[in-house]
């Protein structure tokens, strides 16, 4: 099972969700995992309060700011707020893992005899897969400032990246590279 060790906030509602009935309404937060990208929703610790964008433990152990993990969530559930909030948040992830990233970038292959991992990405079509593969063979990239320097009229290679995340939360992409497939499930209490 693939577990988010630390999540970043994208939504804080202090006074529950409009949807949920008066009386059973309490904080929630909508956030994001950065390692696997996990949606979730997550209750606070009473009286604590969660920043958008905040880094919030919620693996095993003591959790200071996270009383329980309510559910795992679609995308299509995120709040307007959350929405907006994704692509900055997980282009900080991104480049907060840097490392991880460029790695992707130096060492994907294909997928087929026909298609290549890079192809697939959001604004990589065959030019710069070949720009991508050439440069990577003389020396692999060292940071996202290197793949930009190196190749011409490359798009930005985190948001490269914070879009193809996105089409696999929608379950809009054929092939997911950064966000496993989910069986539906009920809550995950934990």
């Amino acid at each position: 099972m693939h577990r988010d060790e630390y999540v970043r906030i994208l939504d804080y509602l202090p006074r529950g969700k409009s949807e949920v009935p008066p009386h059973k309404r309490k904080p929630i937060a909508q956030a994001v995992g950065e390692d696997f990208f996990s949606l979730l929703e997550i209750v606070p610790r009473t009286n604590i309060s969660l920043k958008t964008g905040e880094r919030v433990y919620i693996g095993e152990g003591t959790r200071d700011k996270v009383d329980h993990i309510e559910r795992r969530i679609k995308y299509d559930w995120l709040t307007p707020n959350a929405k907006v909030e994704l692509e900055s948040i997980l282009a900080d992830i991104i480049r907060d893992h840097e490392e991880k990233f460029i790695n992707f970038y130096n060492t994907t292959g294909t997928i087929s005899t026909r298609l290549h991992k890079l192809e697939v990405l959001p604004r990589i079509g065959k030019r710069h897969r070949e720009d991508i593969l050439s440069e990577r063979e003389k020396m692999p990239f060292k940071s996202f400032e290197d793949m930009r320097d190196r190749i011409k009229n490359m798009p930005d290679p985190v948001r490269v990246l914070v879009d193809k995340i996105i089409l696999e939360l929608k379950g809009e992409s054929k092939y997911q590279f950064f966000v496993p497939l989910i069986r539906e499930s009920a809550k995950v209490r934990r």
